[in-house]
């Protein structure tokens, strides 16, 4: 599929699902993509470490691939990077913060040589092919927060990355109403946006807002030890616990190497010029509880992030009765249960837990609803094209665009291929749009034979049956739910077999298929009689 005079849309990742965005547009024979990221691994796809879309489509037309334009820092938009750059071979674009930190990411595989990586000043406008691009500061929880003006000529695109409005950002200088009404007078095809916080009927507050609820929280607090717990990414956040440590009178305590590496980066583009110095772990443990102020890693749940160690006595800061832990970021979903087991290790040993449900001490860094209705009165896109969001997010924000006045909603999903122009816009086609998952040092496919078969043995355990050469049975389960039971199973399930066997008449006894169904089935059914599980079975048969 090669794109004609027509301008195209397609997401591979980041359409259905929140996180894993890769975005391509097609015109005039050239696709251009729009950030390569990823998603940590889930509980569907066991002992894997991180989720990556398929990028299989436009890996078979690579060589109409012109450019990957990043549009901001957070993993799911650069943490594909390391992995597919190379192959793809084409340049990448990002502003200088973003740039930095895919740099290191680079040099960490190993690739920075291969990968040409420009780094692209905030007004600079740029050309890749048929598309003129120009970045547009809008506020997120990361420095650099940025949306892509996109100009073809079949019509410009506002693609929003991820976006909210703030009146005190902290960090940075996002585009004002004025800036973007200024856009939307000069015409703008369609709206490429952030379904996120769809549902939240509020406007997703100000940094600044984050700034008092922290600095009166940590007041609350005297004499104690107070670790704040935060996305590592959201400099503006360590812009405002900066600012708290100093108004209370503490020392600043970085515990995390993500930190330490965000805090090296921003300072190297100018911001956070003005963090009081980081005290070290030991300096931090000797001085009075009430004199220092921690930050560390770690409050989704990452079981090898600071706070976890830390809930786990298992690292140099330590944490007593009394102290407090402060949640300042909210609770990705699918991580409940990791973020509960630390809040219940830190809560049997006596420390306070505070969350963005008590106290304001969060703010999403995403748009709700006023955000998003201001942001079409100031675009007054044609088109709108919900991305970024489940598929219960994308659709709404299809209904409640065309409710503000929008006259087209294309709804669409990871696969489909969106002509925008000319002519009505909507989808006409589906390409390949899988996942792959990082397996160890292998990326293999999410649906192949290896996750799949770990995800049943995951639920209903294995039998393994060892067959001599006079066809006797050895019968070994693994996790069957039959602790006291399982030598009797094994007795039984070995007379089965040998009966299933024994039954086996003509060229079927000398038959190595039809000997290892035979066994695999006898086995099988013991197994269920016994557990009502009904386990992946393996017949060892040597040859003869």
């Amino acid at each position: 599929m090669k794109p004609g005079n027509e301008l195209l849309f397609c997401a591979l990742g980041g359409s259905g699902e929140i996180g894993m965005n890769v975005n391509l547009y097609g015109c005039e024979g050239k696709w251009l993509m729009v950030d390569l990221g990823m998603t940590f691994g889930a509980n569907e796809y066991p002992g894997t470490e991180l989720v990556f879309a398929d990028l299989d489509f436009i890996e078979e037309r690579a060589k109409d691939l012109i450019g990957i334009v990043l549009t901001h820092a957070h993993e799911d938009h650069i943490g594909a990077v390391p992995y597919f750059a190379a192959d793809l071979g084409v340049p990448l674009y990002a502003t200088p913060f973003t740039a930095k930190l895919v740099n290191e990411k680079l040099q960490e595989a190993g690739i920075a040589k291969e990968v040409e990586l420009n780094v692209i000043d905030h007004l600079d406008a740029f050309q890749l092919g048929p598309f003129g691009i120009r970045y547009v500061p809008l506020a997120h929880s990361i420095a650099e927060g940025n949306a892509l003006l996109i100009e073809t000529p079949y019509g410009r695109v506002f693609h929003t990355g991820d976006w909210k409005l703030d009146d005190e950002p902290l960090v940075g200088v996002p585009a004002t109403a004025a800036e973007l009404t200024e856009i939307g007078n000069q015409g703008v095809l369609a709206l490429v946006c952030d379904s996120t916080n769809v549902f939240n009927p509020k406007a997703s507050g100000s940094e600044g807002g984050v700034r008092d609820a922290l600095m009166a929280e940590v007041a609350k607090h005297h004499g104690k030890r107070v670790l704040v717990t935060t996305f590592a990414s959201n400099v503006a956040r360590l812009q405002t616990l900066g600012e708290v440590a100093q108004a209370s009178n503490r020392k600043l305590c970085v515990a995390g190497r993500s930190l330490d590496r965000i805090i090296r980066t921003a300072q190297s583009c100018g911001y956070l010029r003005d963090l009081p110095d980081v005290i070290d772990f030991d300096s931090a443990m000797n001085l009075p509880r009430g004199e220092v102020l921690i930050v560390a890693t770690g409050g989704q749940g990452e079981p090898r992030a600071a706070l976890s160690r830390i809930a786990e006595d298992n690292h140099p800061i330590s944490l007593e009765s009394g102290d407090v832990v402060l949640f300042s970021s909210r609770q990705i979903p699918g991580n409940e249960l990791a973020i509960g087991r630390i809040q219940n290790r830190l809560a049997a040993r006596g420390v306070k837990l505070v969350t963005d449900r008590e106290s304001g001490i969060h703010v999403s860094g995403h748009p709700g609803r006023p955000e998003l209705e201001a942001l079409y009165g100031w675009i007054r896109p044609e088109i709108l094209v919900p991305v970024h969001g489940e598929v219960r997010h994308m659709m709404e924000q299809g209904r409640f665009g065309k409710a503000c006045g929008i006259k087209q909603a294309v709804n669409q999903r990871n696969g489909d291929l969106v002509r925008l122009a000319p002519g009505k816009p909507g989808k006409f086609s589906e390409v390949r749009a899988g996942r792959l998952v990082l397996d160890g040092d292998i990326i293999t496919p999410a649906d192949g034979e290896a996750i799949v078969m770990r995800r049943r043995l995951a639920q209903n355990g294995l039998v393994i049956v060892v067959l001599d050469g006079k066809g006797r049975p050895q019968v070994e389960g693994v996790g069957l739910p039959l602790d006291e039971d399982y030598d009797e199973f094994v007795a039984e399930a070995k007379q089965d077999v040998s009966a299933a066997l024994a039954k086996l008449k003509g060229g079927a006894r000398h038959d190595r298929e039809a000997i290892t169904e035979a066994a695999r089935l006898a086995a099988r059914r013991a197994a269920t009689r016994w557990c009502g599980k009904k386990p992946q079975v393996r017949v060892i048969l040597p040859e003869v």
